[in-house]
């Protein structure tokens, strides 16, 4: 077990010295790299959309010498892809399994639906992998807990992807600095404008595409029959059915996501904890002012299971430390807002407006601010961030810790809408007061045949 006295932003303790070694000395490198000096190299596990982002970001850092993903026809496309940028084609597995036993791998890029995160991220600390992961990190609060408990028993290091962190033009980082300047002066609420999601028609039973293998991309969550209506989706996401219940859809539905709230809330509430300074602890209280899910529910459960069941819309509030109320709306513009004694701001990824945001032409913020907030010089995009902590066999800027702290009041969230009420918080034992039922909600086992491997 690992110091855990020691910052978190440090490599921790003797089993972070034996992780440090293993990393130093795994032997030859793939495509011709001999010591990791030079360069890294990397496996994607789950290459969909975001899959192929982050890996597309990361050629210029790593070598992937490996790629996985369930749906032969997305895994055919991205060796495809992955060869024209590197010039040569990573090997292709459709079980991630393969890929952790192979000991020239030092880190795998994690992109799954949520439902496989902690499984697939688990397996490959203990199997010696760095792990940059997909926002949102867990489909529950107990996984979280498992996770850091894991890279504090691993020494690994482990970047998840709330890439508004170190990416967007800096504008979070500035919004940042300015709440911490005092420009706004003493903060009384933020607000986290995350949009929402349409319900949808019944969808019926459906024939499983040809090269999907259903039962594995299920994995962890219940078996139940491929659903589907032929009505494509176009543009980002597109060439698949735009209501299923796998693929892209898979953010509607609670056995594999949370809806908007671990989607854009993993974002949004992230950059507002960290503005706030709440990143080592929780609310008070959660609750969900008013709201609407897609479907009917009875004790926490949807009464159907043919039609998307997250939440369509949504006001919840937050009790956060030094009484700064965080509401969290699917109203309004994408983006955050600032309220303080002495002003107010917007930002979001395209803009950062407001009187503070003015003034700094004529008192501008201090230089250095920004590094500050950041903790150094930030990097080109989030990738360099992880490489960088690889190097230094430090914890990159999104560590598991202050991801899973804000991450917990967005699957609060769900679980106060889930069962129509308020929830009290303890932020030191992680858990719900007095209530057994919502407490019963905060882990989810795994389908039998794919319990997490330890």
């Amino acid at each position: 077990m690992l110091n855990q006295n020691v910052s978190r932003r440090q490599f921790l303790g003797g089993a972070a010295a034996g992780s440090a070694a293993l990393f130093l000395n795994s032997g030859p490198r793939a495509f011709g790299y001999q010591s990791p000096n030079e360069r890294p190299v990397f496996a994607t596990i789950g290459l969909r959309n975001q899959g192929w982002a982050i890996t597309n970001k990361s050629f210029q850092f790593a070598d992937f010498a490996a790629m996985a993903d369930v749906d032969e026809n997305v895994l055919g496309d991205n060796i495809n892809k992955a060869k024209e940028k590197q010039g040569k084609a990573p090997d292709a597995y459709k079980d991630y399994r393969e890929v952790l036993d192979r000991e020239d791998i030092d880190a795998v890029m994690i992109a799954t639906p949520d439902h496989w995160h902690t499984k697939v991220a688990v397996e490959a600390m203990l199997a010696g992998k760095d792990v940059y992961c997909e926002k949102p990190l867990t489909l529950t609060i107990a996984e979280g807990k498992l996770i850091e408990k894991v890279v504090k028993d691993t020494g690994r290091v482990f970047q998840v992807g709330t890439m508004q962190r170190s990416e967007s033009g800096q504008r979070f980082l500035q919004a940042i600095a300015l709440v911490r300047a005092g420009r706004i002066g003493t903060v009384q609420k933020v607000t986290c404008g995350i949009g929402g999601f349409d319900s949808s028609p019944k969808i019926p039973e459906a024939p499983v595409p040809e090269g999907l293998d259903w039962d594995f991309w299920l994995g962890p969550a219940p078996k139940v029959p491929y659903r589907a209506l032929p009505e494509m989706r176009t543009g980002y996401g597109g060439g698949v059915p735009l209501y299923s219940n796998c693929h892209y859809s898979f953010r509607n539905w609670h056995e594999y996501s949370g809806g908007k709230l671990t989607d854009w809330g993993a974002h949004h509430v992230d950059i507002a904890c960290w503005a706030i300074g709440a990143s080592d602890t929780g609310p008070s209280k959660v609750t969900p002012l008013n709201y609407k899910l897609a479907v009917e529910y009875k004790d926490g459960y949807p009464v159907v299971d043919d039609q998307y069941n997250i939440a369509t819309n949504f006001n919840i509030q937050a009790d956060m430390p030094n009484d700064i109320e965080l509401l969290i709306t699917d109203e309004g513009d994408n983006g955050i807002m600032f309220e303080g004694t002495e002003g107010r701001f917007f930002v979001n990824r395209g803009k950062i407006v407001g009187k503070p945001v003015e003034d700094l032409k004529e008192n501008p913020l201090p230089e250095g601010a920004i590094e500050e907030v950041y903790g150094g010089p930030v990097p080109a995009n989030h990738t360099a961030n992880f490489i960088d902590g690889m190097k230094k066999r430090e914890q990159p800027i999104s560590d598991v810790w202050s991801h899973n702290r804000m991450l917990e009041i967005c699957h609060l969230s769900n679980i106060a809408m889930r069962l129509d009420r308020a929830l009290e918080w303890d932020p030191e034992k992680r858990e719900i007061i007095g209530d057994e039922e919502a407490n019963s909600f905060l882990s989810r086992e795994n389908r039998q045949g794919y319990e997490i491997n330890m």
